[in-house]
């Protein structure tokens, strides 16, 4: 893994990790990016002593492209595919950990109310790897967010819940392999 140092070009919020609190990093702080995953970056700043996570949105504030979000109109119709949802949670990283949310293990129920006519909705529940972490907010915005882009997606909800408890055994092959398990 290579680091990336950089210097922020504009004032910008970030989520200090693992607190979840909004934190404002003011033009010219030095920082490092220690992860580039899912469309936005984890960075540790020295000077403020922890990680932070930066919104894909915000990448221009480190001198990266920023992310635009795909939309999609909520009259679109159509199935929506479990398999569809999945790959969106696939996308979807715990800023300290490289791997996704769904070879974490961290997702528990996936369901897709599809009325006969409209947009359908979609509940996922999921869990964190610690229940102390505060960036339960942010994932899981991530996870909502991705799931409403795809088409016939009207509305989603991500609850965390806590039980059962993760453990490291909920973790995929292709997870344990990433992060060298195996």
């Amino acid at each position: 893994m290579s680091y990336e140092e950089v210097e922020f070009e504009r004032d910008c919020d970030a989520v200090q990790i693992p607190q979840g609190t909004v934190v404002r990093i003011v033009k010219g702080t030095g920082a490092i990016v220690t992860q580039s995953l899912g469309g936005s970056y984890t960075i540790q700043v020295p000077s403020l002593g922890g990680l932070f996570r930066v919104a894909g949105s915000d990448g221009d504030a480190i001198g990266r492209r920023a992310a635009v979000a795909d939309s999609v109109a909520s009259e679109t119709r159509g199935p929506v595919t479990e398999e569809a949802v999945w790959e969106q949670l696939k996308g979807v990283f715990d800023p300290e950990i490289p791997v996704n949310i769904v070879d974490l293990g961290l997702v528990y129920d996936l369901r897709i109310d599809q009325p006969g006519s409209g947009a359908s909705r979609v509940e996922v529940k999921m869990t964190l790897t610690a229940p102390g972490c505060g960036m339960g907010g942010p994932i899981s915005m991530d996870a909502k967010q991705r799931i409403e882009t795809l088409p016939g997606v009207a509305s989603a909800d991500v609850e965390v819940v806590w039980d059962p408890p993760w453990n490291p055994q909920m973790i995929s092959p292709e997870g344990r392999s990433k992060l060298g398990m195996e």
